[in-house]
């Protein structure tokens, strides 16, 4: 449920030389506007900063609290001005968030809402619009948890960058929203009675990823992207396998050397700070990448997916974990892409599949996880909701309305169907062309 507050900015009078709209108009000003822009009726209710409402009289209500807003969607108009509006709290939502984005996106689906291309005389009447309601001005900034890389795409230098906005933003943040294992990906739900939680399921996904890749005492395991630690432990753990853990993150690989430490698995776990471009050697019985290829880039992904191949030995076994979108929607959207995981791309999962196989793997099964992801990140969503207060003193209130959107976003994302995420298990065959797995998947996972 949301929590509605009042914005960070943008409280202040209009500017000077405007003349703002009499008390109790603007709600009813702005719906012809925003319909227009829309090219449908608004199927969610409307409140303006001055108190009046307009639209539907049931159902969630948006509240414009600022003109600068309004200002801001001039400015950068779609869903990264909307995005910038909420993260501020000068747009904000009253009743469940999840339930007013289903709305919306439930009305573009079955294009009750289709988006004219608008003229140079309906931009003309928007800034009338705008005049009248005091809301025209310079273009307000944006919100400092906006990603701000430099550099070429992709380059080392951008890919760390763009690796450590996201995942060194704290461990306790992280720690505060996440199971104990740490793991910052999707589990894998086998039960529903209420005694089975979120741990459970992330244990049950750590399992199966062991499980898939035939591990046992003294293999080796190099786990490309390892976030904090959770599958190189448990694979060490409970798997006795020896581990190679790489990530870029500098937080993570701290967080991850202390786990071994405390652990006593020294001996049986090397973590690496350091690009996967950069990883010597190779002749590894397995090899594992969770979520990670999303951020390795579309014109990089055939050199990844070679890198894969080349270290693990003829025989062995990988394991990719990646989301994926529709080809008519790649990359990771507007919103994603500047606050959460820049640079990052998806793509269907039949194109990953066809550049593992190019790179010499031969892909043996993949199987989607969808379900499981809406499942986990509602569960991410009522931490996050629970622990409200400590998330913003650990990160800031602008940065736990990112996360907020995030997540409800997502989990919508993967219910309908607009993002998926899979398992993909593949094998690097021998110069026979054999490939050394059992006939049956029940063989496959030591069944």
């Amino acid at each position: 449920m949301n929590h509605p507050t009042a914005p960070d900015t943008g409280t202040r009078a209009p500017d000077a030389g405007t003349r703002p709209a009499g008390r109790g108009t603007a709600a009813r000003r702005l719906l012809p506007l925003v319909e227009e822009v829309l090219g449908g009726a608004l199927p969610l209710r409307l409140r303006a900063w001055d108190g009046s409402t307009a639209g539907p009289a049931h159902g969630p209500v948006v509240v414009i609290r600022s003109r600068r807003a309004l200002r801001r969607l001039l400015w950068q108009p779609g869903e990264l001005g909307l995005a910038q509006a909420y993260i501020t709290g000068e747009i904000d939502v009253e009743g469940d968030l999840g339930e007013a984005l289903r709305t919306m996106w439930t009305a573009v689906r079955t294009r009750a809402l289709a988006p004219p291309r608008l003229t140079l005389a309906d931009r003309a009447r928007a800034a009338g619009t705008a005049l009248r309601l005091g809301a025209l001005g310079p273009r307000p900034p944006a919100p400092a948890a906006e990603a701000r890389l430099t550099g070429d795409l992709h380059s080392k230098a951008r890919d760390r960058a763009a690796i450590s906005h996201h995942y060194d933003l704290s461990n306790d943040f992280y720690a505060a929203l996440l199971d104990p294992s740490m793991a910052y990906s999707c589990a894998y739900w086998t039960r529903d009675d209420p005694e089975y939680g979120l741990a459970d399921a992330q244990r049950d996904k750590l399992e199966l990823i062991c499980r898939k890749l035939g591990l046992r005492e003294g293999a080796r395991l190099l786990d490309i992207g390892c976030g904090w630690g959770s599958l190189t432990l448990h694979a060490a753990e409970h798997h006795g396998a020896r581990v190679t853990a790489v990530t870029l993150a500098a937080a993570q690989a701290r967080y991850v050397r202390e786990q071994v430490r405390e652990r006593g698995l020294s001996d049986r776990v090397e973590v690496l700070l350091r690009d996967y471009r950069d990883i010597d050697g190779g002749g590894y019985d397995a090899v594992s990448t969770v979520e990670m290829g999303e951020h390795v880039g579309d014109a990089e992904y055939p050199a990844f997916a070679g890198v894969l191949h080349r270290m693990v030995r003829p025989g062995g076994r990988v394991l990719v974990q990646q989301m994926s979108r529709g080809a008519d929607a790649p990359g990771g959207g507007a919103f994603i892409e500047s606050y959460i995981a820049p640079d990052m791309h998806m793509r269907p999962l039949g194109d990953t599949v066809s550049l593992l196989e190019g790179a010499g793997l031969e892909v043996r099964s993949a199987e989607s996880l969808r379900e499981h992801y809406t499942r986990t990140v509602a569960a991410w969503h009522r931490t996050l909701e629970e622990r409200w207060d400590d998330f913003t003193a650990l990160a800031g209130h602008q940065t736990a309305r990112v996360w907020r959107l995030y997540l409800v976003g997502g989990a919508l994302a993967f219910e309908e169907r607009r993002m998926g995420v899979d398992q993909i298990l593949a094998v690097r065959p021998g110069d026979d062309g054999a490939s050394g797995m059992p006939a049956t998947p029940k063989g496959w996972y030591g069944g």
